[in-house]
């Protein structure tokens, strides 16, 4: 049976794993390498999870499986103009514990805190061809509005 839970203190350690689970599973995806901007795995679940726990507008929750933490859920809340918004800034599921629900649990709880904070809308974020991530954004009723191109020019 599967079940969220808002992580603590004591999780951060396992925070820090499974954002640096996520961050190895994408590199090899396409934008990945400018979304990381070559920082590795480790330095980037510590500076998120930091920045995560630390900031009052952001929640983090752990998805569980038979008593096992094997998810975690971040986003945060954010002014644009008169409207407040939600952002799903990461979202991560072990590959043996996939579609049993835990993903989905884990994004109906981030939709729960964001109402809670007086979002009009959630935003989230997939690479390109992340067809997983998209798919369960999509049944979550989630659309694409916007793809966002880039051109190196060094």
């Amino acid at each position: 049976m599967e079940s969220v839970r808002r992580a603590e203190s004591a999780d951060l350690g396992r925070c820090r794993e499974l954002v640096a689970e996520a961050v190895a599973a994408a590199e090899d995806q396409r934008g990945a390498a400018l979304l990381f901007a070559g920082a590795t795995p480790a330095e980037l679940a510590s500076t998120l999870v930091e920045r995560w726990s630390a900031d009052d507008a952001a929640s983090v929750v752990l998805g569980v499986f038979e008593g096992v933490t094997v998810g975690l859920a971040a986003g945060s809340v954010a002014r644009s103009g008169p409207r407040t918004i939600g952002r799903i800034e990461c979202f991560y599921v072990e590959p043996e514990a996939r579609a049993v629900g835990v993903g989905q649990s884990m994004v109906e709880s981030l939709l729960e805190f964001f109402a809670s904070r007086g979002c009009s809308d959630v935003d989230a974020m997939a690479l390109p061809g992340d067809r997983s991530s998209k798919q369960l954004l999509e049944s979550a009723g989630f659309k694409a509005r916007l793809l966002i191109l880039h051109r190196s020019l060094g």
